[in-house]
């Protein structure tokens, strides 16, 4: 660790300008004081670091505000924390000396929050590897605007206030100052985040204040993106039954062009994007009805998709989302990292969990297990599946059955962090690993948080573990998940790696080959639609354009690619 010298103290000075006495004693003095003084402190730094590097990664130091990253000489920038090994081969958690001012993510986020009410929203750069993905200056400029738009029409403020009478008059004659779109909360949590994001970005394409419904704990699971504001929808919204509206509602738009019950001055319309929605709603992504819909002041929108790659689709659009996204498989990327910030409550269950387990490895390796099987498994086609993967792609070291290899108390340490709904997986796989050696000697150490063998997303503890284990899996390394699962996607966007994908098995037989990896981060959207607006005929979307392509896990979904990778 390299220190700024400090200037001597008043008796060190005197003691430096006096004469020296018979055989130098009075200038001897002068220099050993010191120099034992400096050699304790030192020892005082070594040793607090070598106790304390979980508290040093979340800039805790001593006599230091917990929610301010460490800085050198008061500047702006903060300290990144990483880990070496020492001459013996210890890990080490040393405060590096360069500078950074990586703590607002590259301008992704901003100031002006209460940091003590969200510690994960400036903490986090101090787990996560810095992204190789950068915003684009418009991005940033049109985060600010949101941010501004947020603050003058969200909850409370007068403008909120006088667009809510006019929605209870019924009134939507013209667009209003203020424009809103209501977000409701539907699904699992990955579902969930995944929609809450496309969402966000169709509310900044159309310049509306984005609203989320508090249902299913969403207080509870994220912190506020917004300075000054509440995104939280207040409870006494005049709409009673917004949350129970369907596919079958007459107030969705996909009913009303059905039934040509379309209204030229509506007060709100109810947009239908879940996985069971008509052909009718899927005239969402037309620009013609992309023209009517901005004349109505308040939207609905309740989906269980990541719709973004049709949005791209839209022309009236494309050329500001491609000021947005110049590279475009960075979508989530940029929106997950700015949304998305941990409660207190579940960055608490991250950082003691990342902490206690994976912060001294060498490599951290994420395996995300999904089973799309109404038994619960474990099966053994699913273990073989993860494995075949593992060592093929050298992601896991072979084991040797054999020769009983001792490997030395400096190997190289990977800790294989596996989420799955089921233990057995994690079971099966650590014992193989403890009851024999790796033919390269590199540990491997298996954890696995929790294992709620069944998915209940209306169980507010559920849906917070779920939500720390995807984001303890966006920290890896590397990272292994499962098609079709958004839990997997959405770790992915959050980590900006190219997952090595399991393919989804038939008939419980191992594919083979067992995996591959993803052209782009981006999460996979389900349920596109197959529809030509110009020709008004059935058409292949993903065919549209370059950037758009079919998803590796469904040869039906679409997502974004960056044809640079190509």
């Amino acid at each position: 660790i390299r220190r700024s010298p400090t200037p001597p103290t008043q008796g060190e000075e005197l003691l430096a300008a006096s004469p020296a006495g018979p055989r130098g004693g009075r200038k001897g003095r002068a220099v050993v004081l010191p120099l034992s003084a400096a050699a304790l402190v030192a020892c005082a730094v070594v040793l607090l670091l070598l106790a304390g590097g979980s508290a040093a990664r979340r800039g805790q130091f001593v006599g230091a505000d917990p929610t301010v990253l460490p800085s050198r000489g008061g500047g702006v920038g903060d300290l990144h924390l990483s880990q070496s090994k020492s001459n013996d081969g210890e890990n080490v958690t040393i405060a590096s000396s360069e500078v950074v001012n990586d703590k607002l993510l590259g301008g992704l986020l901003t100031t002006g929050f209460d940091e003590q009410s969200c510690l994960s929203r400036y903490q986090s750069v101090l787990y996560r590897k810095a992204s190789s993905h950068f915003p684009s200056a418009y991005l940033l400029e049109r985060l600010r605007e949101h941010e501004a738009l947020q603050k003058k029409c969200g909850p409370h403020t007068e403008s909120y206030k006088k667009a809510i009478e006019q929605l209870k008059a019924g009134q939507g004659a013209k667009v209003m100052e203020c424009n809103y779109l209501v977000w409701v909360a539907y699904s699992g949590l990955g579902n969930r985040i995944l929609t809450m994001a496309s969402a966000f970005l169709y509310a900044i394409l159309t310049r509306r204040v984005l609203l989320v419904d508090s249902d299913k704990g969403t207080a509870d699971l994220f912190c506020e993106p917004f300075p000054e504001t509440s995104w939280l929808l207040p409870p006494k919204f005049p709409i009673k039954q917004f949350k129970n509206f369907s596919n079958g509602s007459p107030e969705s738009y996909g009913n009303m062009l059905k039934n040509k019950a379309i209204r030229s001055n509506p007060a709100f319309l109810y947009l239908h994007m879940a996985h069971d929605y008509s052909d009718y709603d899927k005239l969402f992504f037309c620009e013609d009805n992309q023209q009517y819909l901005r004349n109505i002041p308040w939207l609905i929108l309740k989906s269980d998709n990541y719709f973004v790659p049709s949005l791209f689709l839209i022309p009236a659009y494309q050329e500001e989302l491609t000021r947005l996204f110049p590279q475009r498989d960075s979508v989530f990327h940029h929106l997950g990292r700015y949304l998305f910030h941990p409660s207190n409550v579940v960055w608490g269950m991250v950082t003691r969990y990342y902490d206690s387990y994976l912060a001294r490895a060498d490599e951290r390796l994420g395996i995300q297990i999904r089973v799309f099987d109404p038994e619960p498994g474990p099966f053994q086609h699913v273990l073989d599946q993860v494995l075949a993967c593992t060592l093929k792609e050298n992601l896991l070291p072979a084991i040797n059955s054999k020769q009983p290899i001792v490997s030395t108390r400096h190997s190289r340490l990977k800790s294989v962090l596996i989420t799955s709904l089921n233990s057995g997986y994690y079971e099966k796989i650590r014992s193989m690993y403890w009851e024999h050696p790796t033919t390269n000697g590199e540990m491997i150490s298996f954890h696995q948080p929790s294992h709620e063998e069944h998915q209940n997303s209306d169980k507010k503890m559920h849906n917070m573990k779920a939500w720390a284990e995807i984001y303890l899996l966006s920290l890896s390394d590397v990272m292994v998940t499962s098609a079709w699962s958004t839990f997997g996607y959405v770790a992915q966007g959050l980590s900006g790696l190219r997952p090595w994908l399991l393919f989804k098995p038939e008939n419980r037989i191992a594919p083979d080959p067992p995996c591959r990896q993803v052209l782009s981060m981006e999460p996979c959207f389900h349920a596109p639609p197959f529809y030509d607006c110009k020709a008004k005929r059935g058409a292949d979307t993903g065919k549209f354009v370059p950037y758009v392509s079919h998803c590796e896990d469904m040869s039906w979904g679409l997502k974004l690619v960056d044809q640079s990778e190509w």
